[in-house]
């Protein structure tokens, strides 16, 4: 294993108008490390002022503020900080019409009956600094629930944006996708997701805790299963599935290049 670089802690502010779910979050970073709780606060126009003013690398907000709510307060966050990574901490989830807005525009979107380490695995995705070359990487643990492809997308999305390789959204959402869904359907586990940059791809893993192994298969008028590894093998420059005692990685390479838009 290569030598250990120590990096600064992810710097955080923390916006919700429930002093006990501020407390509840604040205690989990604590516990887990590697964060620095900069403020808190649960005014909108107050997240404002203070992500202007500190300029944290993560914001974890709550979309039901009394005073500025929703997309607003998302808005005018990202304005004020524009290179802050948002993990939206909800009450409920998006509207199915709002759905491809919060992907876009956020790290990540946790409904609160969720596990709060999954939250604090989504922060630490979203501000991870970049490591070293050879490769830079992100990695998150997800559970076993479908929104977790959804959750999945959207770290591949803001992971992507981090690298300024914007270009390789789609190709890496449906391969993450398609990753994702198989460990839910097959291996019927949680996952873990990680993304890791070298000179010349992106490498996208998923790993479960099953043993079965994903083969694409020939398209069928009739089956539906195996076309999402065609998918994936027609995407990537090269995939394969790495075995282990406690499951399996099934992973993907895109070139950083592609037509006309070479990789920065």
């Amino acid at each position: 294993m290569s030598g250990h670089v120590q990096q600064p802690p992810i710097r955080v502010l923390l916006v919700d108008d429930a002093v006990e779910t501020r407390g509840l979050v604040r205690l989990a970073l604590r516990l887990r490390g590697g964060f620095d709780v900069l403020a808190e606060t649960g005014s909108g126009e107050e997240a404002v002022a203070l992500a202007a003013r500190l300029q944290p690398d993560v914001v974890v907000l709550d979309l039901g503020l009394p005073d500025l709510a929703g997309r607003t307060v998302l808005t005018q966050v990202r304005e004020a900080a524009p290179s802050v990574q948002v993990v939206v901490f909800s009450g409920a989830d998006p509207h199915d019409a709002d759905l491809a807005w919060y992907e876009q525009h956020t790290a990540g979107y946790v409904v609160k009956n969720e596990e709060i380490d999954y939250l604090v695995d989504l922060v630490l995705a979203a501000g991870r600094p970049t490591l070293p070359s050879p490769a830079q990487t992100a990695e998150v643990d997800l559970p076993q629930d479908l929104s977790s492809v959804r959750q999945a997308r959207s770290v591949v999305r803001s992971t992507l944006a981090t690298w300024e390789l914007e270009h390789l959204h789609d190709e890496a959402c449906l391969v993450v996708s398609e990753l994702a869904t198989n460990a839910l359907n097959h291996a019927q586990s949680s996952f873990c997701v990680r993304l890791s940059l070298h000179p010349t791809t992106v490498r996208i893993e998923v790993g479960d805790s099953g043993h079965g192994t994903p083969e694409p298969q020939p398209h069928s008028a009739t089956r539906e299963g195996g076309r999402g590894m065609l998918l994936v093998a027609a995407m990537s420059a090269s995939w394969g599935i790495d075995r282990s005692e406690g499951g399996k990685v099934v992973w993907a390479e895109l070139a950083r290049e592609t037509a006309g838009r070479p990789g920065s």
